[in-house]
């Protein structure tokens, strides 16, 4: 504990992936006051024309109320 997933369009280079994971990393253990060996991080890559039925509806829309941050955008509108 804690395991963040990031869900992103494909694109960005295995180093930027790295780097990201990294710094999510950083910051979970100096927020949430846990030791690195607990954190993992996994990314996952959804095509644009998936993102809202997978990710949007999915995520997003059926779990609004687990959000801490919700996105200032709705591909449904």
């Amino acid at each position: 504990m804690p395991h963040v997933i990031v869900k992103l369009y494909p694109g960005r280079s295995e180093q930027q992936k790295i780097r990201l994971a990294e710094e999510i990393v950083k910051d979970v253990v100096a927020i949430a006051k846990c030791e690195e060996k607990s954190v993992s991080v996994a990314i996952e890559e959804i095509k644009p024309e998936d993102w809202a039925e997978k990710v949007y509806r999915l995520d997003i829309l059926d779990n609004e109320q687990r959000l801490y941050k919700k996105p200032g955008y709705n591909p449904f509108d």
